[in-house]
């Protein structure tokens, strides 16, 4: 026989199971954002595995935490970068970028955030700021590197840590530049695209307001983001853009959200050589 009522099942059972999956989606935010590759072999490889000669650094953040970073310099330099990762992974995964800016005539600073590769304690909003500010201290007191010489980049989640950054860097304070690669508004703009069938924007517990951070941004700022980003979309990038004050340039590349700096390297390049010439007033290489 026939179950007389499947569709009132369906939707009891549907009425039960959505408030548990709003629950764990709440519960588990963290894990969501933050997915690092942490440990005493964190590290896959080194740069000197890529030819390129490194000093270890430990940072300290206003906290009391311990940060694992890199210094690259490179050979002939026109500045200098700042480089703040993604959500995933730590800074060994960041040497492809290395050697492009490299090539760009400019040294590296990468940090890993706490929880991340070999950095103490555990990811937070609020600490993905203290260790943007710890890595801006180093640059400033350690290598004695005027404002104007350094460059402040990040991408996906640290294009959020880097807007934040340069926003409290005012007047003679303020970095050369602000690139922002594959950019989003917010975590709960975001988080609504990516799961439409829950009230995400509402459950957020984190911000990172990029599009607000950026509009305070005293900086020459360059948004990079592909049409065929499949993470973040393309409008998220745009809409940083318009938010950010000028002089401001977007630069629009292809490829995926993870590769799209390889698959358009050429444009990718050169359109940041322009902006660091043009906009950011370092000679070009």
């Amino acid at each position: 026989m026939s179950d007389p009522h499947p569709l009132l099942r369906l939707l009891l059972w549907l009425l039960l199971a959505y408030p548990l999956l709003v629950m764990v989606a709440c519960a588990f935010q963290g894990q969501l954002l933050y997915q690092p590759h942490a440990g005493g072999d964190a590290y896959l490889v080194t740069p000197r595995d890529r030819g390129l000669e490194y000093e270890s650094v430990t940072l300290r953040t206003g906290d009391d935490l311990r940060l694992d970073a890199w210094w690259v310099p490179a050979q002939a330099t026109r500045g200098s970068l700042l480089f703040l990762h993604g959500n995933a992974g730590n800074i060994s995964h960041r040497l492809d970028s290395i050697e492009q800016f490299h090539r760009l005539g400019l040294s590296v600073l990468i940090l890993d955030y706490r929880g991340y590769g070999k950095s103490e304690g555990s990811p937070s909003e609020a600490g993905t700021a203290l260790d943007a500010r710890s890595g801006w201290r180093w640059l400033r007191e350690t290598a004695g590197l005027a404002p104007d010489e350094i460059v402040v980049f990040g991408r996906s989640l640290g294009a959020a840590v880097a807007a934040n950054l340069a926003r409290e860097l005012k007047g003679e304070a303020r970095p050369a530049a602000l690139i922002l690669e594959s950019p989003f508004r917010s975590v709960p703009e975001l988080a609504q695209q990516l799961y439409p069938i829950l009230p995400a924007r509402w459950l957020s517990r984190f911000d990172y307001d990029t599009a607000a951070y950026v509009a305070q941004s005293e900086a020459p700022v360059l948004v990079i983001h592909s049409r065929e980003d499949d993470i973040i979309p393309f409008a998220e990038g745009e809409a940083v853009h318009e938010a950010a004050p000028e002089p401001k340039r977007l630069l629009v590349i292809g490829g995926s959200h993870n590769t799209g700096f390889l698959e358009s390297e050429a444009a990718y390049l050169a359109g940041i050589d322009d902006f660091l010439t043009e906009e950011a007033g370092l000679p070009r290489e």
